[in-house]
């Protein structure tokens, strides 16, 4: 009898891979909470490289009407609840978020039953992937960027530099922390920029996941420890940058822990063809490309609009109100006399502030017209206040202000302060230090 042939093998390469039952599962829970968070949030907004301004889904109907009716029935809030205040963490973010995992849940759960016989989310999970790194890649452009060019935490501004560090909430006295050291946050914004670059081409996309989880625990960290109103929002970026670990958390676990011999990836391309992966690569390296290009040109453009680039005040400076009289009453400098200034603070170009003896502000509105030597006032929402002013400044670091305020008549005699007396100004850095000078 003539020997049997040996079954046919099929190449390794084309092996139907299997998922188990919780790895199928994990996955449609994370596709779909991770798939809508992106959308309703600034993430979608991340992957549009122009500069238009184009709000989440949660801003629009239906979200926004589930959000306040989750906030309203769940949380007890009141409607209208506050909405894109600058804060993260507002009722309407946390609400959003509960539906959002509600929805996930239910639907995975209703997934999982009719899709119940697949055995893999391969070719999906491909696409969604790619999906994922650009999305985590653009909030670290975005982020990156306004912390590379100084613009996410500024140098303390005038008025900072005179308010009391017991005034300080937490997050004041991260902001100006960081903000006094400038180059330590262009180096925390070229970690998030990185983490973003390395992201975008596949073959980095694992080291550029795991410098964005390191990057994103620092910051979740800061976030909660300093009271900063983008816990949520960092929490899932965090959450994002795992979700990209997580096929090679063995390899990782092999390599660090069990001093075992690592493989090289198991990641699948998108294409079965060379020259499409090729072609695939290149776009993705275009359009990570656009995405820095416009994050880089807002960054500049912003640095001269509200950061160090910024115009400022004619009057720029913090003036020491050495005398001061109201209706022809000289007022002294008491401490108990909360109706005197005791500083005058010029800083934008439409704004300024009155320091009183107790060390609080008084803000206005600022108009200065340097030409005539005039100097308008106004308050707030109160469209019916106003004060004026005319001023001269016999030297540079003299000024004289004569006017109305208060249906009062009001004379001034300034002094400019010399801002290098404040350390967190002159101090600087230095290579030799005989001996710690911490104050």
């Amino acid at each position: 009898m003539a020997a049997q042939a040996p079954t046919a093998q099929p190449p390794t390469g084309l092996q139907t891979p299997h998922w188990s039952l919780a790895s199928r599962v994990a996955f449609r829970f994370c596709f779909l909470y991770f798939g809508l968070f992106c959308v309703a949030t600034q993430i979608i907004v991340g992957l549009v490289p122009i500069n238009i301004e184009i709000p989440g889904l949660s801003a629009l109907w239906p979200m926004r009407q589930i959000t306040f009716w989750t906030g309203a029935h769940v949380f007890h809030a009141r409607l209208p609840l506050v909405f894109d205040s600058g804060s993260g963490d507002e009722t309407f973010d946390w609400a959003l978020v509960l539906w959002l995992l509600v929805l996930a849940v239910l639907a995975t759960g209703i997934w999982s039953v009719l899709d119940r016989k697949r055995d893999h989310y391969a070719t999906l999970y491909k696409w969604f992937r790619l999906f994922l790194r650009f999305a985590l890649a653009g909030q670290m452009f975005g982020y990156g960027l306004y912390k590379l060019i100084p613009l996410q935490m500024p140098f303390p501004h005038l008025a900072t530099l005179l308010e009391p560090y017991r005034n300080f909430s937490p997050m004041g006295v991260l902001w100006s922390s960081i903000g006094a050291s400038p180059a330590y946050e262009t180096f925390a914004g070229c970690a998030e920029t990185l983490g973003g670059l390395l992201l975008v081409v596949p073959r980095t996309a694992m080291l550029g996941a795991l410098v964005c989880l390191a990057d994103m625990t620092q910051v979740f960290a800061l976030n909660m420890t300093y009271d900063v109103p983008v816990k949520l929002f960092s929490f899932h970026l965090l959450l994002m940058a795992l979700f990209l670990l997580a096929p090679d958390l063995r390899r990782l676990a092999d390599f660090f822990f069990r001093q075992r011999t690592v493989g090289p990836s198991t990641e699948a391309p998108l294409f079965a063809s060379r020259l499409a992966n090729r072609i695939a690569l290149a776009a993705q390296v275009l359009f990570a490309v656009s995405m820095l290009g416009m994050g880089l040109h807002g960054a500049f453009v912003d640095w001269h609009r509200f950061g160090g680039g910024r115009p400022k005040s004619p009057l720029y400076g913090i003036w020491n109100v050495d005398e001061l009289s109201i209706d022809g009453q000289v007022r002294s400098p008491l401490v108990t006399d909360n109706g005197r200034w005791r500083r005058a603070i010029f800083d934008f170009p439409t704004g300024m502030a009155f320091q009183r003896m107790d060390d609080s502000f008084a803000r206005y509105g600022c108009s200065i017209n340097a030409s005539a030597g005039t100097l308008a006032l106004t308050k707030g929402a109160d469209k019916s206040w106003r004060a004026n002013f005319t001023f001269q400044r016999p030297a540079q670091n003299q000024l004289v202000l004569d006017g109305s305020m208060d249906n009062q008549k009001v004379h001034m005699q300034l002094q400019l302060m010399d801002r290098s007396r404040f350390m967190l100004v002159s101090r600087g850095f230095h290579w030799v230090q005989e001996a710690p000078f911490n104050r």
